[in-house]
């Protein structure tokens, strides 16, 4: 009896820490669950602006959104005038009244051309942590799909100014003046006094000088050496001429000669074109204001100062705002439970109407793309890293 009482107890108490036993193994086996399936649910990735707090870990990726950037090329013409040395007898000896009378010059803008390219933004930078190695296809999008350049290309080419540097006026004076001869022989008698027999007498001789040409001598030669020019041109083509020309190497050689003697008259024209580049980086506070660019001058081209005369190149970005209903995501803070801290962040550029003017005349308007004016999105779904 004793011992099927303690056989009893002894199965009773068993039972009872097997129970127990089992309770705190399904208790164990549950939390370890949790926290699994806590781990899980975390994000391998983080995503956060790039700040002066934040922590660059070893294996940290750093990128940056876009920033467009206008090279706008100008090519302006610059006239310069140079009167001839004759010009104020050109009326009289050939009947023209038209003529350049005073050195001048004169610009004007011929083309205005606007070339975008992106570079980084440095107000826009960002951090991705890994616990794993980083997979994903959003870092291999590039610029042509608006999204996300992590590595854009090398700026293009920037155009300068026109090779060439400064002209020197005195390679385009005229130095021939036209004339066979520069100095007349002018003839004068002189005496000279001899003694003869106790008286002296005084004997004539000639004395020949040379004196220069004026200038209206000078004009009436050149004149006369035009109308010959002209005179044996017009023989030539009439084939009144004594000896013809076998090639046009003859009547090259006289319209060569006659340009030549006129400009003497009416003077020279020096053209040139020059091109001129200028950057503008837009920012969206200004969007709307009228932006200078530089000055411009009818008498100097681009100028530094400041003058009544000169006028203001200005550029206008007026955005379309396009994207101005997109829902803007705020930006995940450090918290790594942040449900979208694992997305990576891009831009959408905005359509921008551009205007250049000089004072209140268009030079130049069209639209283009500009990642400033538009909104800082998060990645679909389906780009997230890693998946």
């Amino acid at each position: 009896m004793y011992l099927s009482i303690i056989l009893k107890t002894i199965f009773e108490s068993s039972m009872k820490n097997t129970i127990r036993l089992t309770g705190l193994t399904l208790l164990v086996l549950f939390s370890l669950s949790c926290l699994t399936q806590k781990k899980l649910t975390g994000p391998d990735h983080f995503v956060a602006p790039l700040s002066d707090t934040t922590i660059i870990r070893e294996g940290t990726l750093i990128y940056s959104l876009p920033m467009t950037v206008f090279t706008v090329t100008i090519v302006m013409e610059r006239n310069i005038e140079l009167p001839g040395p004759y010009a104020k007898y050109a009326g009289e000896l050939l009947g023209l009244d038209d003529v350049i009378m005073d050195e001048g010059e004169h610009w004007s803008i011929e083309n205005v051309s606007v070339d975008s390219h992106e570079e980084i933004d440095p107000s826009e930078f960002y951090v991705i942590e890994s616990k794993s190695p980083l997979r994903t296809n959003a870092l291999a999008l590039k610029k042509e799909g608006v999204l996300l350049d992590i590595n854009p290309g090398s700026n293009p080419e920037r155009a300068g100014l026109i090779e060439g540097g400064e002209i020197n006026l005195d390679q385009f004076r005229s130095y021939d003046l036209g004339s066979d001869e520069y100095y007349a022989t002018v003839t004068d008698t002189a005496y000279r006094r001899v003694k003869a027999d106790d008286q002296f007498i005084r004997i004539p001789y000639i004395v020949e000088t040379k004196k220069k040409l004026s200038e209206s001598q000078l004009a009436e030669r050149a004149a006369r050496r035009l109308m010959d020019l002209r005179d044996g041109k017009l023989l030539i083509l009439t084939g009144e001429a004594n000896v013809f020309p076998q090639s046009d190497a003859a009547i090259n050689e006289i319209n060569r000669m006659e340009k030549e003697y006129t400009e003497l008259f009416t003077g020279k024209t020096i053209t040139e074109m020059k091109r001129f580049t200028f950057q503008v980086i837009p920012e969206k506070d200004k969007s709307g204001e009228t932006i200078p660019i530089f000055r411009f001058s009818e008498v100097k081209g681009p100028v530094n100062t400041s003058s009544e005369t000169d006028a203001n190149v200005t550029i206008t970005l007026i955005p379309e705002q396009k994207t101005k209903d997109l829902t803007v995501i705020t930006v995940a803070g450090n918290d790594p439970q942040s449900p979208r801290s694992d997305k990576l962040y891009y831009r959408m550029p905005d359509i921008v109407k551009m205007t250049i003017k000089i004072g209140d005349d268009t030079l130049y308007e069209s639209r283009k793309l500009v990642y400033q004016f538009g909104e800082i999105l998060q990645l679909p779904s389906y780009y997230i890293i890693g998946k």
